[in-house]
């Protein structure tokens, strides 16, 4: 789903730069450019944010895969 309009950047290449390290907004802003326009986006992309982080840190506490596998 979109969560930037302007920026055209979806809830997945969130988590995907997630798994590729981000770990704040501020990251998110240099990489995808995401809460840096009009800001709208901001709150979901946070929540998204979040949401992602703590799949990762539960799969790396838990010694499994996350739950939420990116698009092939």
């Amino acid at each position: 789903m979109y969560v930037c309009i302007c920026r055209g950047i979806t809830d997945s290449r969130i988590r995907q730069e997630v798994a590729n390290g981000a770990t704040t907004i501020r990251e998110l802003g240099a990489r995808l450019g995401v809460a840096t326009h009009c800001g709208q986006c901001g709150p979901h992309a946070r929540a998204v944010l979040a949401e992602a982080v703590q799949e990762i840190v539960t799969s790396d506490v838990t010694g499994g895969t996350s739950v939420w596998e990116p698009a092939a």
